[in-house]
């Protein structure tokens, strides 16, 4: 099916790039958003990184899946717009899984209390570790990527996706206890 609608984009026809669009824009959001950490850089983000997949389209590899090359793309915008502000400390973490609550969960001024204190210090240690860490939690354990996935995203061999996770965790799990996470 998308082997198809990329074929009709490269014969010119823009409609058959919406379905796309559609299709990856909510995963395409939540990565943007993990990397930049701001909902309305990552909106800019997706919208840019689709951009530029229209205009690379007539080079894409159609034996190759359209998700992963799009997140490619969408991963490596972000990285420049990253550089381009030239700072890191607007960062933020955004988990919908910190979000939600359990079932039967009330909300409750302290509890609302603990889970910013928990997104603030998990976007710290974040914040402490290098891209190729940050981006495959991110990845990973925020977005639920399968290795195969991430190994596309990132051009890395899947037994390379396995061992930068296992370092990314073990860095991750430091920089918790430094902040001192294992005190909360």
């Amino acid at each position: 099916m998308e082997r198809e609608l990329i074929l009709k984009c490269r014969s010119g026809d823009t409609r058959f790039f919406e379905p796309l669009v559609r299709a990856y824009e909510p995963a395409a959001l939540r990565v943007a958003t993990g990397i930049l950490g701001h909902p309305d850089e990552a909106r800019d983000g997706v919208q840019e990184a689709f951009i530029k997949a229209w205009q690379a389209l007539p080079r894409f590899d159609v034996k190759r899946r359209f998700g992963p090359w799009f997140f490619q793309i969408l991963r490596n915008h972000c990285r420049d717009m990253i550089r381009g502000r030239r700072s890191r400390s607007n960062y933020e973490v955004k988990d919908e899984r910190l979000e939600a609550r359990p079932a039967g969960e009330r909300a409750s001024p302290e509890r609302d209390r603990q889970r910013a204190a928990t997104r603030e210090v998990i976007r710290r240690a974040l914040d402490d570790l290098g891209e190729e860490h940050r981006d495959i939690l991110i990845l990973k354990e925020i977005q639920g990527f399968r290795y195969a996935e991430i190994a596309e995203i990132l051009e890395i061999p899947e037994g390379t996706v396995a061992s930068r996770l296992y370092h990314a965790r073990r860095a991750l799990k430091d920089a918790l206890v430094e902040l001192g996470a294992d005190e909360m």
